[in-house]
């Protein structure tokens, strides 16, 4: 499952003809959050022209318009809240947060292309179960508990790098680079803990599969770019289908809706996901079934006048209840995961 600069675009109010200035709003690309700012009433219309996200007959489109030399957050945080139920009804909770910073900084513009560094900032785990917590912070000394070592080297390997990356001005991700200084720093680190060649080997081999070119590219192309390259009116609908297994048999769809462009911020509504499913298998009497459902509801609000994203706020709630019966009586364990997928969550 898948998920700034500093020019102002709409009034909010204005202040006094005599003084010829207006209040707009813009967001901070230090922080990410909306702040209100007095510029002069004529530059309005100018900067309107040159937003990002600008309308056109009505319909709404959303390019790049980022600054040489700004550095703009991209920081993803998700917390799942799990409950599980078994036939007698006796509960266990869990919680789990993970929290991914990283930042943009434009280099250089060239042709309609953007030079960025990608700083990969820190990530933090942590998980809470029958009252005990766990946490992995690459901001925090190394954990005393030897099995959170291993992850806590890893992620600090991975963490204080930077990677190279071209998009152009419609949020194409062209190429993304640098990645082999960042493996070796991991077999480095790992090396420290790890003595056996061949399970060094396979840790690097698994941090390559979900770390590389392709799977960057793909995130960023679905976070960075909502709005189809069409455009889309107020109010208008469109759908996004994906994989959930690697089979392909269970599809996830995320319905979009612009909600609203102005203020300095586009809005857009997100909902959909997976329609109840129940597999069910008998062997003899007995009678096995899986049923499982995925609900998800939030919004993704960009920069007007950059394009950016500068905050996403989305529920998913997933349940699945497996139950065993022989025609007679039934049992059944229900699980239940609520959880919260966020964008730069400090921005408001």
């Amino acid at each position: 499952m898948k998920n700034i600069a500093a020019i102002a675009l709409i009034s909010i109010a204005l202040v006094s003809c005599k003084k010829e200035t207006a209040k707009i709003t813009k967001v901070d690309p230090k922080t990410g959050k909306t702040i209100t700012v007095e510029v002069p009433a004529d530059s309005i219309a100018k900067v309107a022209e040159n937003a990002a996200i600008k309308d056109s007959a009505g319909i709404y489109t959303q390019t790049f318009k980022l600054e040489k030399g700004k550095t703009y957050p991209l920081t993803t945080y998700q917390r799942d809240v799990k409950t599980m139920t078994d036939p007698q009804g006796k509960t266990l909770n869990g919680t789990s947060e993970a929290t991914d910073e990283m930042s943009f900084t434009v280099n250089d513009i060239k042709n309609n292309v953007y030079d960025i560094t990608l700083n990969l900032i820190s990530k933090r785990n942590s998980q809470t179960a029958e009252g005990k917590t766990i946490v992995v912070d690459t901001k925090q000394p190394l954990p005393k508990e030897d099995d959170l070592k291993m992850i806590w080297n890893i992620n600090r390997a991975l963490t204080s790098n930077k990677l190279n990356m071209k998009m152009d001005t419609k949020g194409n991700v062209i190429s993304i680079t640098g990645f082999e200084p960042v493996y070796t720093k991991v077999s480095t680190a790992v090396g420290t803990l790890v003595k056996d060649a061949n399970q060094k080997a396979s840790v690097v081999a698994s941090l390559k599969e979900s770390f590389n070119e392709k799977v960057l590219k793909d995130q960023f192309s679905k976070n960075l770019t909502i709005i189809p390259k069409k455009g889309a009116k107020i109010g208008e609908k469109w759908t996004n289908t994906e994989n959930a297994d690697p089979n392909g048999k269970i599809k996830v769809t995320s319905n979009y809706v612009l909600k609203s462009v102005g203020n300095g911020v586009a809005e857009i509504g997100v909902s959909g996901g997976i329609p109840k499913k129940t597999d069910k298998q008998a062997q003899g009497a007995m009678t096995h079934s899986i049923s499982s459902e995925l609900v998800q509801n939030g919004t993704i609000k960009f920069d007007e006048n950059t394009g950016w994203i500068t905050n996403q706020n989305i529920t998913v709630k997933t349940t699945q209840i497996e139950t065993i019966s022989d025609g007679k009586q039934s049992q059944s364990m229900k699980s239940v995961s609520n959880s919260s997928v966020m964008v730069n969550p400090s921005a408001k």
